[in-house]
């Protein structure tokens, strides 16, 4: 749900005085509108979480909605290394589940942007864990990555559970990135 605030309500978040807010959007620094009409201005939530990174304030209330949660399930240790390294800690919060029990906690309490799922933990689990994913509403949007092995035909599952598919060995650079531009992608239609 996308949401507007008040200067006011910007105020509170930012923790300063409602004419601080004003001057800060009729100068163009925070981007708005006003209300046909009248003097009211409004601030979209998307255009707050860019003021508030771009000047390094701490985003407060709005910080889980502005970081990216991922989940990653059965992932070896070197690709956790590498997607550390790539996403900043700043941009993602990172989980990590061992099995499908595992991921099922953890999914209900981070609510995951995005899940990548190892298949090298087991067909079989890696994709009941995909289907019960997307059994729960609450799940729908969520972005599902399979890193599939060698050994691993992608045929005979329904691939439609996943967002993106990635073949083992692959680059944990260029995983990351995609794991990036699904997440913000998602993050614009919400």
């Amino acid at each position: 749900m996308r949401t507007i605030f008040t200067t006011g309500q910007v105020a509170k978040i930012c923790k300063v005085a409602p004419r601080t807010v004003s001057k800060w959007f009729d100068s163009g620094r925070l981007r708005g509108y006003r209300i046909p009409g009248s003097q009211d201005r409004r601030i979209p939530r998307e255009h707050l979480i860019r003021f508030l990174k771009e000047h390094g304030m701490p985003l407060g209330e709005l910080e889980d909605e502005a970081m990216g949660k991922l989940l990653l399930v059965g992932v070896e240790t070197g690709v956790q290394g590498g997607l550390k390294d790539v996403l900043s800690a700043e941009d993602f919060k990172m989980e990590f589940a061992a099995s499908g029990f595992e991921a099922g906690i953890q999914a209900e309490s981070l609510d995951p942007d995005a899940v990548v799922i190892d298949f090298g933990m087991g067909r079989n689990e890696a994709l009941m864990i995909a289907q019960n994913l997307r059994r729960n509403a609450d799940y729908n949007d969520t972005v599902l990555i399979a890193l599939l092995t060698d050994e691993d035909n992608a045929s005979g599952f329904d691939r439609t559970l996943f967002s993106e598919t990635f073949r083992k060995p692959f680059d944990a650079a260029l995983l990351a990135e995609r794991i990036r531009t699904l997440v913000s992608r998602k993050k614009q239609l919400v």
